[in-house]
């Protein structure tokens, strides 16, 4: 039986992040995956100027060997009306490839791994979690997404009583013919918000790779709804005729809608498995990265893994997201106030399509890059 000060289950962003925040804090740590890296993960993919800035990765170096699509541009739209394209004169975010992204991250680590190896048990003995029957720990760190296991040992765990976000997307490798049929560009992503206001598709090219999908709170129909905007996109030639047939699916919580504990004893979560993806963009690799950060601080001080221990990383998320009731609000992805008949003019200004919807909701530029000591 192998011991270590801390045991990671899951190998994303969160993760990630936090077996590199850890490397030099004289802690042994394990991170677990269930899949071998690189490995596909459905996401439409871009991160901005501050999350590359709080993980130390430097754009031009990352970009000589891995997808980074510069993003200068939006167009945004209401389903059924035209697009507003707004241009913010220099590079706002940078689209990538999770596939890429998981694996550059991954693998910079120096920390112990057991990739392709899934956790099929988790058992409290004394103040000690034993994982599998053959890994001990102190302290285990849930980063594995929505099902992440570990959430499973704290409150009522993931389940049919959470209302989560539900996706489907698609992203594949253009041959020439549908490159050259597809309108959209690379520097300016599309974002297509549903008319009822309840969640948004979008289409993302990233140099010779197209991605597409439409994710909803409300999730009934939802290959449907997701049917009718291809088809739309498709009569408007904003995206090729022919695509791959099978759309991916995944879930994640909002995190105005999440009540799942962040710590208990000898447990702690961190990005989706905390459910802290944001609530107008349900954007979650900021938050991911974050929330890893945030954690590594708590963990390098903490005193043991007890939960009272490990509780100021709750009072960190906090001031770092707000508390959950304050960001609560009845609908998803827009304040209630936008749901009304009032929602389709401001769709059409550029003025708030581009400081309220991009800027605010989706970039959140006036938060700086979180800054810690690594």
């Amino acid at each position: 039986m192998e011991y270590y000060d801390v045991i990671v289950v899951g190998g994303g962003p969160s993760g990630s992040t936090l077996a590199w925040a850890l490397e030099h804090s004289g802690k042994r740590v394990l991170l677990i995956d269930k899949q071998a890296f690189p490995r596909d993960k459905t996401c439409a993919g871009w991160v901005t100027p501050s999350v590359l800035a709080s993980l130390q990765v430097d754009p031009e170096h990352y970009g000589q060997s891995h997808t980074l699509q510069p993003i200068r541009r939006f167009r945004i739209g209401l389903m059924g009306q035209s697009a507003v394209e707004n241009d913010h004169g220099e590079v706002v975010s940078y689209g990538i490839r999770r596939c890429e992204f998981d694996h550059f991250l991954l693998d910079r680590t120096t920390v112990d791994k057991a990739l392709g190896v899934a956790v099929k048990s988790v058992e409290r003995q004394g103040h000690n979690w034993l994982v599998n029957e053959r890994w001990q720990t102190p302290l285990l760190v849930g980063a594995g997404g929505h099902f992440c296991p570990i959430a499973a040992l704290l409150g009522d765990g993931p389940g049919g009583h959470e209302t989560v976000v539900a996706a489907k997307e698609v992203e594949f490798a253009m041959t020439p013919e549908q490159a050259s049929d597809c309108e959209a560009q690379g520097d300016a992503p599309e974002l297509w918000f549903c008319r009822d206001l309840k969640g948004y598709a979008w289409i993302f090219r990233k140099g010779n790779y197209l991605n597409i999908g439409l994710g909803r709170e409300d999730n009934h129909k939802l290959s449907d709804h997701l049917q009718h905007f291809i088809e739309d996109m498709q009569r408007s030639g904003r995206i090729p005729a022919d695509l791959p047939g099978r759309f991916k699916g995944h879930a994640y919580l909002l995190y105005d809608h999440a009540e799942r504990p962040l710590v208990d004893e000898g447990v702690l979560l961190i990005g989706d498995s905390a459910g802290l993806a944001y609530t107008q963009s349900g954007e979650g690799i900021r938050p991911a990265v974050e929330s890893a950060l945030l954690a590594a601080q708590v963990i390098r001080r903490a005193p043991d893994s007890s939960a009272q221990s490990l509780q100021s990383y709750g009072e960190a998320i906090a001031s770092r997201f707000g508390t959950r009731a304050m960001n609560r609000d009845d609908g998803w992805h827009v304040p209630g106030w936008m749901k009304t008949p009032l929602a389709g003019t401001l769709m059409r200004s550029h003025w708030f399509t581009r400081k309220v919807v991009t800027e605010k909701w989706f970039l959140h530029q006036a938060v700086p890059p979180l800054q810690t000591a690594i």
